[in-house]
This record gives structure tokens, C-alpha cells and sequence, in this order.
């Protein structure tokens, strides 16, 4: 056993060392790697000795940050590297790698957290270039950002390959070279069991190479429309989303029959639940909302979205949850949407929103509308993002804003003891010290917010914002007139061939592989999992977001797991 422990402590140093040598090849043109939880501005200092060596599990991405800057002027700069190889037999080659963008921020959050990173204005690091090369401006970091996919039948081991980086200085050659290192443990990654989901919106996207193209709409159902649809599936899988926001209401197109009552075309909203489940999405359909605040006034009650005739066209209106007009028209359409869903096999992995964010105030007109939807569709299980637990009427998944699961905890963990399902969401709010995907926020702090389900034991998550772009994001990512923080709206930005990543949106996708580990080790060792997380949420909204730490307590958790 001696013997075993010494060799295993060698082995740690001797990676170590090896991890945070740099070769520099050129001494205009730097090279360092830095941990990818750090946000690396253009004029941050920069050292390696805070680097650890990078660690996952089988089924997860190993992500890597490389940071390059130099003296001089540096055009056409390039980023490559070749298969990393384990003992001449093993390699991982599906590599990504990309120069790390900035984008202006300008909105902070109102009450700003202590471990805000900058304060507007700023540039701040977050989008994911599909830029082949970069100009690289003197005296200035630029961030590269390596993804390697760790399949599952990987070798366990270290892998070990050199990133190398040329460009141009006034016409002659620089070049640099690093060597990287990924430890696989022997530890497999299962499909997640958190929810995920992130509300998306098909208008908007990038026309031109430029990143100063303006944001055109497309045409609803054109085959562009179902190819972005396609791409933003699969951007989504890839980030460990599995349900999926696709609404009945606004995807059916609506006639009249000879008898006077309404007929209903499913087709676009069956080709779009299809799309994401071929590219493995769902899991689950949320059926998008059935209705809205009067006039979008916050204070306001509730009215149904009801489809009427006007001028040779069907167009939605609002009616109220009891009035006849409502009655009539959700009489037809929910009974005909579960016949459809149940022939498609979907009904049992279908939730239904009703009307966003129910507060005290509106909260009687909601319960009226859910007594407008039970009637009708009783077999709806109903999902609902809300600020008030004053609701009469029963709905199965709770979705409480993250400082009202706080206020509120001792409902919520009764409503999970009778049976419902309660998660979380992050918005505008809560701000504070409170953890959110802010563009001012450690990166950390992101990825912490599925350490917050954990170790609550709360089983899903929900943001509202996975590309609510407003005009072009490349130059005002905040909608000035909501005061919402920048970074709140969308975790993706517009690319000339589908969405192109930021940091945030890598950071949460391994906040979800985190959590799966979490719950591995806690189906042997509840208590050893807990205190894991529990080093860093003490409690809704305080964390310990030191980097070393959490690297180490990321390879306790690996190591933990792999010795089972």
C-alpha cells in the first residue's frame, strides 16, 4: 500500500510539471495556459502557476484555455493541434478549438455581487469565434479555447499533445508551441438526470460573415426556418439540454370545418418535436404558454391567447380564462392537442405551461385558467415558472425563482414529498451574491448553479434566455429598456451556419456533468457526495468560487467514484 502511494503522488508531480511548462518559440509571441473556470480580459496578468492539470470523467469535455499575447502586430493567427495520444495506442481526436471573443458590456446587475469581475463599460470574454484566424493586437491577451470530447469507451490514462500557434509580424513568421495534458479517469458519465431547458425563439440570425450584420427574420416554416431549428437542437444536446420549449398554440394552423367548429393541422408543430428528438433533446416537450398578463403589465391578471377569425385570417387574441369566447376555443383545441399527443406517443413526456411567472396579485386568474385547462385536458401535467406558492389550484412541476426556492424552501421540499417536481430558474433575477450567468459574473459562479440542485436536491433548471437577441448582440448585448443584466438574454450568439457557443453556455454544460457526478457518488456514498457540495454552496446564496478548491474537490469527487 506504501509502495502504491508513493508511486501515486510521482505521478501527480510529475504531471504537474509537465503541465505547467511552456515552450516558447519565439520570444514575441507568449504562450500560457490558464484554467478555463478564469475569465481572461485584454489586460489581465497572467501566470500559470494556478493551473492544475485537466480532469474528467469518461462522457464529458475536457475544456482547456490557452492565452497567447505578444509585442508586436500579429496577423493571420492560427491555433492547431494533433490527436492527444495515451502510450502510442490511445488518442482523443475530437478537438475543437477556437479564439475566445469580446463583447461589450454595458448593463450591470442593479444590486451587483461582490465578486463582480469588472463594472461597465468593458469588454468582456465570452463568445466562441468560428474564426479560422485572428488579429492579435500588440500587448493584448487573446483567449483560445480547446473542447475535447472524452467518449465513453475511452482508455482511462494521460493524454498528452502540443497545441501549436503561428502568425504573422510585419511579414515574418512567429511561432509558439504548449504541451497539454488530460487525465481520464476510470469513471463513465451517464446520461444526465437533471432537466435542462432554455427557452429558444426562431426569428433572428446572423446574415453575413460580418459580426456587424444587422439581425433579419425568417420566414416562419421555410427551409431555413427547420434548418437553424435543426442546428439549434443539436448546439442544445450538445450542452446537455433535454426538454425543449415548442408551442402548439402558435406552431397549429387553424380552419373551420363545414359544421362550423375548428379544425386543427399539427404538422409544424409535429416536425418541430421531431427535430428535437432526433437530435436528442427530449426527454420532454414543454408546451408553450396558453396565455399572458393583459396588455404585458406585470400587476395585471391573466387572459388566454384564443385564435378568432378577422378578415380572412386567423389571428390570436386575448380572452379571460371564463368567458365564453375561451371556453369555446379551448373546448376544441385541448381535447384535439391530447388525442394528437397520445397518438404520437408524446403525451406522457408532454408538460404544459399555462401564463409565465404568477404572482400574488394574478394569482386568481391563474388558478382560473388552470381549472380552464384541467377541465379539458385533465390528463396535462402542468409545468409553471413562478413567484408566489398561493396558488389554489395543483400544478406538477414547481418552478420557483432561486431566492424564492430560498424564502420559500419548507413548501417546496412538501410540495416534493407529495409527489410534484420542483427545480429552479435565474433571470434578471436574483442578483446580489446570489449565482446567475451574468457577463460580469466568475465563470465559476455559472457553473455552480447545478451544485445549487444538487445539493438541494432540486431536479431540474430553467432559463428563459438561449438567444433573445436584440438587434445585433456583436454590439448591444442588453435590452437597455428592461435594465436586464448583460449576459441574461442569451448564452448563444448568432453564426453565419447556426449559433455560435460563449464560455457561460460551456461553463453550464459542465455545471450538468458535475451534478451527474454528484449523484453517481451519492447512490453509494450520500453523505461523502453532500460534503463535496457542500464546500461549495453553504447555502442558496453562498459559495465558495475559489478555483484551486474547486479542483480539488473535482478530483476527490473523480477520485471517489473511480475507486467504487
Amino acid at each position: 500500500m506504501q509502495h502504491k502511494s508513493i508511486c501515486h503522488w510521482i505521478s501527480i508531480f510529475a504531471l504537474l510539471f509537465l503541465f505547467t511548462a511552456t515552450a516558447h518559440c519565439n520570444p514575441h509571441l507568449q504562450t500560457w495556459t490558464i484554467d478555463p473556470l478564469t475569465k481572461v480580459f485584454k489586460d489581465t496578468q497572467l501566470t500559470n502557476s494556478d493551473v492544475p492539470f485537466t480532469e474528467v470523467a469518461r462522457g464529458e469535455y475536457a475544456t482547456l484555455q490557452i492565452v497567447v499575447r505578444s509585442d508586436k502586430k500579429v496577423e493571420s493567427l492560427t491555433a492547431s493541434l494533433e490527436p492527444l495520444m495515451l502510450n502510442k495506442t490511445h488518442k482523443l481526436e475530437n478537438i475543437k478549438i477556437r479564439f475566445v471573443g469580446y463583447i461589450p458590456y454595458k448593463l450591470s446587475a442593479a444590486e451587483p455581487s461582490s465578486d463582480r469581475l469588472v463594472s461597465p463599460p468593458a469588454m468582456c470574454p465570452d463568445i466562441l469565434l468560428d474564426d479560422k484566424t485572428i488579429t492579435l493586437e500588440p500587448n493584448q491577451n487573446q483567449p483560445i479555447w480547446l473542447t475535447i470530447e472524452i467518449p465513453t469507451n475511452t482508455a482511462p490514462g494521460i493524454y498528452t499533445g502540443s497545441i501549436k500557434i503561428a502568425g504573422l509580424a510585419a511579414g515574418q513568421p512567429l511561432t509558439s508551441s504548449i504541451t497539454i495534458h488530460v487525465k481520464v479517469y476510470d469513471v463513465t458519465l451517464g446520461k444526465s438526470r437533471l432537466w435542462l431547458t432554455n427557452w429558444f425563439y426562431m426569428s433572428r440570425y446572423r446574415q453575413t460573415e460580418s459580426t456587424d450584420a444587422n439581425l433579419a427574420k425568417l420566414e416562419k416554416f421555410s427551409p431555413t426556418y427547420w434548418d437553424l431549428m435543426r442546428k439549434y437542437a443539436r448546439n442544445m444536446a450538445q450542452h446537455r439540454l433535454n426538454m425543449a420549449l415548442i408551442s402548439p398554440l402558435e406552431m397549429t394552423e387553424y380552419s373551420f370545418a363545414p359544421d362550423g367548429r375548428f379544425k386543427f393541422d399539427f404538422t409544424n408543430f409535429d416536425r418541430a418535436v421531431r427535430i428535437f428528438i432526433n437530435e436528442g433533446v427530449i426527454g420532454r416537450i414543454e408546451g408553450g404558454h396558453l396565455g399572458g398578463r393583459i396588455n404585458n403589465e406585470w400587476t395585471n391578471q391573466f387572459e388566454t391567447y384564443i385564435y378568432k377569425l378577422k378578415f380572412g385570417k386567423f389571428i390570436k387574441t386575448g380572452a379571460e380564462p371564463s368567458s365564453a369566447e375561451a371556453v369555446d376555443f379551448y373546448s376544441q383545441f385541448l381535447p384535439a392537442l391530447a388525442e394528437h399527443l397520445k397518438r404520437n406517443n408524446w403525451l406522457n413526456i408532454y408538460y404544459q405551461h399555462i401564463a409565465d411567472e404568477p404572482i400574488v396579485g394574478n394569482a386568481k386568474s391563474y388558478d382560473s385558467f388552470v381549472k380552464l385547462v384541467r377541465k379539458y385536458a385533465p390528463q396535462f401535467k402542468i409545468i409553471e415558472a413562478c413567484h408566489t406558492t398561493k396558488l389554489t389550484e395543483p400544478i406538477n412541476i414547481w418552478v420557483p425563482q432561486l431566492n424564492y426556492l430560498k424564502q420559500n424552501f419548507d413548501f417546496y421540499k412538501q410540495r416534493q414529498r407529495s409527489g410534484d417536481e420542483v427545480w429552479f430558474y435565474t433571470c434578471m433575477y436574483p442578483q446580489g451574491e446570489f449565482a446567475n450567468r451574468f457577463l460580469e459574473l466568475p465563470l465559476l459562479k455559472t457553473r455552480i448553479l447545478h451544485w445549487i440542485n444538487f445539493r438541494y436536491g432540486i431536479t431540474g433548471y430553467l432559463h428563459w434566455g438561449y438567444n433573445f437577441w436584440n438587434n445585433n448582440p456583436y454590439k448591444n448585448i442588453g435590452f437597455e429598456h428592461t435594465k436586464m443584466p448583460d449576459g441574461d438574454e442569451w448564452i448563444v450568439y448568432p453564426g453565419i451556419d447556426g449559433p455560435l457557443d460563449s464560455i457561460r453556455f460551456e461553463a453550464l454544460r459542465d455545471g450538468v456533468d458535475d451534478y451527474e457526478l454528484l449523484s453517481m457518488l451519492a447512490e453509494s456514498n450520500p453523505d461523502a457526495a453532500m460534503r463535496l457540495a457542500a464546500k461549495h454552496v453553504a447555502a442558496f446564496d453562498e459559495y465558495n468560487v475559489n478555483i484551486k478548491t474547486f479542483r480539488q474537490t473535482r478530483r476527490q469527487l473523480l477520485e471517489m467514484l473511480a475507486k467504487k
